[in-house]
């Protein structure tokens, strides 16, 4: 099997802003194809399939053209323009009909905030898309998307399986030429000639529409059964539960995603800051190329120097601005409390990395309440640390976990079967897992910090809420 990875900046020009050159995903894709043809020849090819982080805005003009840089689903400036939605439709009657708890990371709210200040922008846009609906458009020259990338715009109707009109008109956005068509996540269209030339591969070769990045997840990862619980670690965390029903919570805590190669529906829980939480403090910390270690990996193994507790260090991971998870709470900020002199990097790590972990253990347990079955977690995703998050996780829980060994990317290896599957290459795919069982004697040490943590929480919502004077 053949791999490549290319890289793309993200610009962060002030906090909660995080933007991206489209043009950047297309060299990206032309570096990764030129690298992989190496390998396998570009005739031999089957087909392409494409996963996709959500919610991510692109604007493009008549000719296809991006009006403006991406706004990625890191950024939060269209926070009040999703209250305002939320609060003209009805909140209640906004999730039941998306199954989201449509905030200002939805496209919906950002096209918004882009037609209060920037109306130039949004009045040459002609199309409104996803960033794998970007690159579908730009392989096969068709503007499509699927059901579980719709979801991230803020006005896709679940049981209609269809946009919203009235949604969409409930934000206040002028009406653009139209939305992309939703269609099936297995898709296929031929690759466009002029792609196909840049790419060096075949034109009309199948190109597969696929899915957002955590509903591939799922099938990448193999946990496609009903009552499987994954827990995918990258830049975010994603918590999703296998249901065969769209099951809405009372409290709207999770999103309801359909998802893509599997039958069902997801019960999705988005941590906003995971893996990129730890490279940031792994870059503050100056860490990185110890025994050819990346900067995340290594502070994960700092980390897991340090006891339980952090030596009484906490850390709120909320360094994205705001969190969604099972909290919902556009307000919290990443906070650190209960330094010493006496505390050190390893402190600072593990403080780090125990905030997160409490917030997964959170969203599992609003999944225990949807009446999931308490079956091992599926744990993928975070390289070779995955054996140390894996223990933490499993102590925290009390519950099995399972983790995927040597295989990071399972939502491109998801949007490969899927392509497989369409195209009809047989495939039998082998998952690598090991099972970690939780330790008992460190169940009152994390019931601890849990109810430590919530306290915290609370207090820092108090703290960075500047609504209430």
């Amino acid at each position: 099997m053949s791999r490549a990875l290319a890289a793309y900046p993200t610009r962060r020009s002030q906090p909660g802003r995080a933007e991206q050159d489209p043009a950047g995903w297309l060299e990206a894709a032309r570096s990764v194809v030129g690298r992989l043809t190496s390998d396998a020849p570009g005739a031999r090819w089957a087909g392409i399939g494409l996963a996709g982080m959500i919610p991510t805005l692109v604007t493009v003009d008549a000719a296809g053209n991006p009006t403006g840089p991406a706004i990625t689903w890191e950024d939060s400036r269209a926070e009040e323009e999703g209250r305002r939605l939320r609060a003209k439709v009805g909140e209640a009657s906004l999730y039941a009909a998306t199954g989201q708890r449509v905030d200002g990371r939805y496209l919906l709210p950002m096209l918004a905030w882009l037609g209060e200040r920037e109306p130039a922008r949004v009045a040459a846009t002609r199309m409104v898309l996803g960033a794998k609906d970007y690159l579908f458009w730009w392989l096969t020259g068709r503007y499509a998307t699927d059901p579980s990338t719709a979801t991230g715009f803020g006005c896709y109707d679940l049981e209609a399986g269809a946009w919203s009109p009235e949604l969409w008109r409930a934000a206040g956005v002028r009406e653009p030429g139209m939305l992309p068509d939703v269609l099936d996540s297995s898709t296929v269209l031929p690759l466009d000639s002029a792609a196909a030339a840049v790419l060096g591969l075949k034109a009309g070769t199948p190109v597969i529409l696929g899915g957002a990045d955590s509903a591939l997840g799922l099938l990448g990862m193999g946990a496609t059964d009903p009552g499987n619980v994954a827990c995918m670690w990258g830049s975010s965390c994603v918590i999703l539960g296998v249901s065969t029903q769209p099951v809405l919570e009372p409290r709207h805590r999770y999103l309801v995603t359909p998802l893509a190669g599997i039958p069902g529906w997801g019960l999705e829980m988005d941590l906003l800051s995971a893996g990129s939480a730890v490279g940031w403090l792994a870059v503050n910390l100056n860490l990185g190329g110890r025994a050819r270690r990346e900067p995340a990996d290594e502070l994960l193994a700092l980390a897991a120097v340090a006891p339980i507790g952090a030596h009484g260090a906490s850390f709120l991971p909320f360094l994205a601005v705001g969190e969604q998870g099972a909290r919902w709470d556009p307000v919290l900020r990443g906070t650190v409390l209960g330094l010493s002199l006496a505390h050190g990097p390893a402190d600072l790590a593990r403080a780090l990395v125990e905030g997160i972990v409490l917030e997964i253990r959170r969203c599992l347990l609003v999944l225990d309440e949807a009446g999931l079955p308490p079956a091992p977690i599926a744990v993928a995703g975070a390289s070779s640390s995955a054996p140390f998050l894996s223990r933490l996780l499993a102590d925290s829980t009390g519950r099995d976990t399972r983790w995927s060994r040597g295989e990071p990317a399972y939502s491109a290896i998801g949007a490969a079967l899927l392509a497989a599957a369409v195209t009809g290459v047989h495939v039998r795919p082998t998952w690598h897992t090991e099972l970690t069982t939780p330790d008992a004697a460190a169940t009152p040490a994390w019931a601890t910090l849990a109810a430590r943590n919530e306290s915290l929480v609370r207090w820092a919502h108090e703290l960075y809420d500047t609504s209430t004077g």
